[in-house]
């Protein structure tokens, strides 16, 4: 069934109930309001608001939203992009968009100028609705996109370019559009991350976005009085497929901008929120703050909190250990996935299974996963090859690319990750690397993200990344860029010796301290790195030769 009927079934069963909360406890981060009917509470000397909405507002916002659309002409097919920061308006506007028959395309929100544009020619977009946060930039490239012949702004102080979309849609009918929707219907386009290189449209329908609702609730088994935490970026499939478990469960979410330990962990408290997923970042963020003294965790409210899951990354084992230390209660998951196969649940860790933590896991709910080699074939067990899943939400395709499409979609519909993994005897799959990110040094092939999880468990270390820089002598070095915790001294010499216990072949030969640079949904941004010391390796390359 399409997913905007568990919308109107939720809102038939549950029409009054809460369903959505957005916080903000720092309104000097971000001062819009947008939707003033709802609840507006300003009872912090810093800045707060708290939000909320029913299931029969969010569909009958939906429903506006849809019926506006329908008048302006955008029919089924169409491309509608969304560029709006995580608030209330988002999921009302995503759901409104497929109650037309178009197709939903969520845009990153730190794209520049530029990078919107790419996006928006790619998947061949017609309307934009954008927030408050992106005037600037819009106004930079509205005349440079003929084909967007509609741009709605959710916010006050509309810009001369744009329409009003609360006014307009004030105006519509709440009823639900007629329009028949079917499974293998075209539902979103979404933008893979950009860390191996520029965005790809990835198209999914309305069969891809229902798996993702099974998926999530057969893992987490979310019931009716969960309420679930939802931090990072709705853009990404990773935070609203997981959000999806919600919607099929009729269950409460919490939508919290910002990401300061105690800003989530008075959300918890207060909201009695029992499921958060995390970052790696966030989770070492609670982890040092509670080690410094700066949250006492008999402060807050956190024995409804039953579940903490992680995604997006591979989870250090150190960082579960310590986790358990302070939360030996929750449940622990770790959920792997790809926009390409709409985002996590193809390989997840299950609760039951954290004494092999360090696994992503095993084939997920409705998936099938293999470890093969360069010709397609399967690998000896415990041999490294490439990951490939099959499933109901694999994509459709990269959009208007089918060289691309071939590349990754192979005989039978597997979906090569490009994500380097090795499987044990017991059938649960690790992790190595991503295939590009693989570095090969004097022959050997160096996987970082072994490197990565062996220094994170050094004290001083916040994160790390580890790239290859070229050397004309053994073609690839291994270079780790340490961003060190506050508070910490660490020196070259001290990571040397550390990494003594490494075999040599695998010790870091550059050591630089910096940060390291994550997108919003807490991957490492690997080619900004390359390209920030790329210079450096040829220097070096030069000096020994």
């Amino acid at each position: 069934m399409p997913i905007t009927e568990i919308l109107s079934r939720n809102a038939r069963l549950y029409g009054t109930e809460k369903c959505l909360t957005e916080i903000n406890l720092d309104l000097q981060e971000s001062h819009n309001v947008t939707w003033r009917e709802y609840e507006l509470i300003e009872n912090n000397p810093a800045g707060e608001y708290r939000r909320e909405m029913t299931w029969q507002v969010f569909d009958e916002k939906a429903n506006r939203l849809a019926n506006l659309l329908l008048k302006r002409g955008i029919k089924k097919g169409d491309k509608v992009a969304i560029l709006l920061m995580n608030c209330l308006e988002w999921l009302p506007i995503y759901f409104g968009i497929l109650k037309t028959g178009a197709i939903a395309v969520p845009l990153n929100y730190r794209y520049t100028a530029d990078e919107i544009k790419y996006c928006l020619d790619l998947s061949d977009t017609i309307a934009l609705i954008f927030g408050p946060e992106f005037i600037g930039r819009v106004e930079t490239i509205y005349d440079q996109i003929p084909d967007v012949k509609t741009l709605f702004f959710a916010g006050e102080n509309r810009p001369s370019f744009a329409e009003n979309y609360d006014r307009l849609t004030a105006n519509c009918s709440s009823e639900a559009p007629q329009i028949k929707l079917a499974d293998d219907d075209d539902a979103a386009v979404y933008f893979s991350s950009g860390t191996t290189g520029f965005p790809k449209a990835i198209l999914h329908t309305h069969r891809s976005l229902m798996s993702a609702c099974q998926t999530e609730k057969e893992h987490h088994d979310q019931k009716r009085e969960d309420n679930f935490l939802c931090i990072p970026p709705l853009y990404h499939t990773g935070a609203k497929m997981h959000w999806f478990g919600s919607l099929l469960a009729g269950s409460k979410a919490v939508l919290l901008r910002g990401v300061r330990p105690e800003w989530i962990l008075k959300t918890v408290s207060e909201e009695k929120v029992t499921i958060v997923w995390l970052l790696v970042p966030w989770a070492q963020d609670i982890l040092d703050a509670i080690e410094r003294g700066d949250v006492q965790l008999e402060d807050y409210q956190l024995s409804q909190w039953r579940l903490m899951h992680i995604g997006a990354q591979p989870v250090p084992p150190s960082l579960i250990h310590r986790w358990k230390k302070y939360f030996p209660n929750h449940l622990y998951d770790t959920n792997y996935g790809l926009s390409e196969s709409i985002g996590p649940g193809c390989v997840h860790l299950g609760t039951e299974n954290i004494h092999k933590v360090g696994a992503i896991g095993i084939p997920g709910y409705n998936w099938e996963a293999k470890i093969i080699d360069e010709n397609g074939r399967p690998v000896v067990q415990g041999q490294v090859g490439e990951l490939a899943v099959r499933g109901p939400g694999v994509m459709k395709c990269y959009y208007n690319d089918p060289e691309a499409t071939a590349a990754v979609i192979k005989e039978g519909g597997w979906l090569f990750t490009g994500d380097m993994a090795r499987m044990d005897e017991d059938g649960f799959i690790y992790l190595v690397d991503r295939k590009k990110d693989v570095i090969i040094s004097g022959g050997e092939n160096i996987y970082p993200v072994q490197i990565e999880d062996f220094l994170r468990a050094y004290d001083a270390v916040k994160d790390v990344a580890v790239i290859g820089l070229l050397d004309e002598r053994v073609g690839e070095i291994a270079a780790a860029i340490i961003e060190v915790k506050p508070g910490y001294r660490c020196t070259e010499e001290e990571i040397n010796t550390f990494c003594a216990e490494l075999p040599r072949y695998k010790r870091p030969r550059k050591i630089i301290f910096d940060k390291v640079p994550r997108n919003p949904t807490g991957k490492i941004e690997k080619p900004r790195l390359r390209e920030k010391y790329g210079a450096i390796s040829l220097v070096a390359a030069q000096t020994e030769s």
